[in-house]
């Protein structure tokens, strides 16, 4: 197979950059590519998809809120566009520690894809194009262009696929099956072929989304309602609440019941996910409610959500009761819930089946291993969601970018940011299911804050050239303020007196024997930095996130120390970098399971290589002793 531009007739122009895929991934690779003054084009099978939400609608929640606020510090654009275009807005899991904190928004959906939209049409050396990518053409397994359904070939230095969930894609509601992608627009339906064609192993995964309903046929009476925050905490660190408080819209909590387990159990058989017509692979974090039903059938009830799809419609998003089931059940299985007696379904739930690669085929900079200046993000690559998809897509954008001006790839550890744990688990773990981000997958989870992003990254974000200098200067100056009201908390002592005790004994503190300094007493539980204002006539005004962070940092000061000491061990294992060439059969004593695998993934250095399924600590042993051996012989 030719997979070659030479002997077109029907070259168009030549672009540095070429992006397949116009949603959550495909905006922020385009738009990192093109902020960074590379001529880029981001072909969509359909102008209507760019950022389409197609199932739950909103942006964030725990973990995924912490790679939004990531996304935004590197000069990601998921941040700013669900802080234009939320209805309500939430910070998850307060009552725990501030590790699990985590940011989410519902969404208008129409007015988030309209915003993002607006957004990539109008920015510089970023031209869109609606048309279906059918072929990735290369030279000597490096990319030279893509072509699209017409025959038209698109000469290009770099390319980034971010198909989501439309290769070869199958909707599935009960007996009835159709070949489009999401929303009913159009499959691409060819280029699949075209990657197997070149040795790239493709998996077939499915995902699910639960009907929408007509808000007027809903008695919200028989529901919890559920209020978004008074004060509304803004995704991006651009913004201030103050910038984006708005009037927000209700969600309500509802539960499904006996009555609504049976039914799904009498029709169990009908369902595409028990009858074996769904082949794909489905994810197993956010379940089906038959899939909740029969393998939870100790459970009397299942929470669901009725969360509105924007500002100017009455569709409201049913989370909680995805589903494959024929349209007659589904009528009967909604209309089984507390509230939704008269519910009349706008759109049906269904499945959806669609091609993704293992990608296990990557590098760390999300290139192809066996394509020069081919890249990938989003579900294409075997994960799952809109946070997660983001995430990929500007890490892939920026590195294909770096690639072509001749500069190191952006790879972050597991140590700098969700985005590192997200990209590091899927190109090095063996992903058999949709991946989805969870605060328990990150080993240092208390110094990844959702609040702390930026001053984990932005000055990576500068670095790149993605920050403007204003932004880099103003984070400058916040880690100033934060450091020096942290020495002034720690340098004032507060001395033994009756204003002091009083003080103490109203908040229920033990009182002191002696003067201590106000960052111990800030350490206290029962104490938070505002409550300390009465006997701290000194303090200056600071900014909230500034006061946020001092506090979070003087109390949490041992447990943070301890896995900064945590960080500084894993650091000498990424360290050791392996050399591209090394040879696994070399390696003597190293078990055959170990080689094979080794082989395989080719990890870059010896932390990598240490999380590999099959791998043991002993192998590790092994190889770090080979490695000194390597070194030495190579002088």
């Amino acid at each position: 197979m030719d997979n070659s531009i030479n002997g077109s007739r029907m070259i168009y122009e030549s672009y540095d950059v070429a992006v397949v895929g116009a949603g959550h991934a495909g905006c922020e690779a385009a738009l990192a590519c093109a902020r960074l003054g590379l001529e880029t084009i981001m072909f969509t099978v359909s102008m209507d998809s760019i950022a389409m939400m197609p199932c739950n609608p909103n942006i964030g929640g725990t973990s995924k809120g912490h790679l939004v606020r990531e996304i935004d510090a590197l000069g990601g654009e998921m941040g700013k566009n669900i802080d234009r275009t939320y209805i309500q807005s939430k910070m998850l899991n307060v009552s725990k520690g501030p590790a699990v904190h985590s940011l989410r928004a519902q969404a208008d959906k129409q007015d988030y894809s309209r915003a993002m939209r607006n957004i990539v049409e109008n920015t510089e050396h970023l031209t869109l194009k609606q048309a279906e990518v059918t072929e990735i053409l290369t030279e000597d397994n490096k990319i030279t262009g893509v072509k699209i359904n017409s025959g038209g070939i698109y000469p290009c230095h770099a390319a980034v696929l971010c198909t989501g969930v439309y290769l070869k894609a199958r909707c599935i509601c009960g007996e009835m099956s159709t070949y489009t992608g999401p929303n009913g627009l159009p499959a691409a339906n060819h280029l699949t072929d075209s990657l197997i064609s070149q040795g790239i192993e493709m998996y077939r995964f499915k995902t699910g989304t639960p009907a929408r309903i007509d808000g007027r046929t809903i008695d919200f009476s028989k529901m919890e309602e559920q209020f978004g925050d008074k004060t509304v905490i803004p995704f991006s660190f651009t913004n201030t609440s103050e910038e984006i408080q708005k009037e927000q819209i209700s969600c309500w909590l509802t539960y499904t019941n006996e009555t609504t387990h049976d039914i799904i159990r009498e029709n169990i058989s009908r369902s595409p996910l028990f009858s074996g017509e769904i082949k794909g692979t489905g994810p197993r974090y956010c379940p089906s409610i038959e899939d909740k039903v029969m393998k939870f059938a100790d459970k009397e009830r299942h929470q669901v959500f009725i969360e509105p799809e924007g500002n100017y419609t009455n569709e409201m998003y049913i989370s909680g009761m995805s589903s494959s089931l024929p349209e007659d059940v589904q009528v009967a299985m909604y209309r089984s819930v507390n509230g939704l007696e008269h519910a009349k379904i706008v759109r049906n739930a269904y499945a959806i089946e669609y091609d993704c690669i293992n990608p296990m085929q990557l590098k760390p900079s999300l290139e192809f291993k066996k394509i020069e200046g081919l890249f990938s993000g989003g579900q294409f690559n075997g994960s799952s969601g809109y946070e997660e998809a983001a995430a990929q897509g500007l890490i892939a954008g920026i590195n294909a970018a770096r690639k072509l001006t001749g500069k190191e790839a952006v790879v972050l550890d597991r140590s700098q940011g969700y985005i590192g744990v997200l990209i590091d688990d899927l190109v090095t773990k063996e992903t058999h299911e949709p991946y989805r981000m969870m605060t328990s997958r990150a080993e240092y989870r208390l110094i990844l804050r959702q609040d702390n992003a930026d001053q984990r990254l932005t000055k990576l974000g500068y670095e790149i050239g993605l920050i403007s200098q204003e932004r880099y200067e103003k984070l400058i100056l916040k880690e100033q303020q934060i450091a020096a009201e942290e020495k002034r908390l720690i340098e004032t002592v507060i001395g033994v007196n009756d204003e002091v005790q009083e003080f103490l004994s109203e908040l229920k503190s033990t009182k002191l024997q002696s003067g201590i300094t106000l960052a111990n007493l800030l350490k206290r539980p029962e104490i938070t930095y505002q409550l300390l204002a009465p006997i701290d006539p000194e303090r200056k005004p600071l900014p909230d996130d500034v006061i946020f962070e001092v506090e979070i940092n003087i109390k949490y000061e041992g447990y943070i120390k301890r896995q900064q000491q945590q960080v500084q061990q894993f650091k000498k294992l990424e360290g050791r970098r392996i050399p591209e060439q090394i040879d696994y059969d070399d390696v003597p004593s190293l078990r055959i399971e170990a080689r094979q695998k080794l082989s395989k993934i080719r990890p870059s250095n010896v932390g990598q290589a240490s999380r590999i399924s099959g791998v043991s600590p002993a192998d590790i042993s092994v190889l770090l002793v080979y490695l000194e051996h390597y070194k030495a012989g190579k002088q």
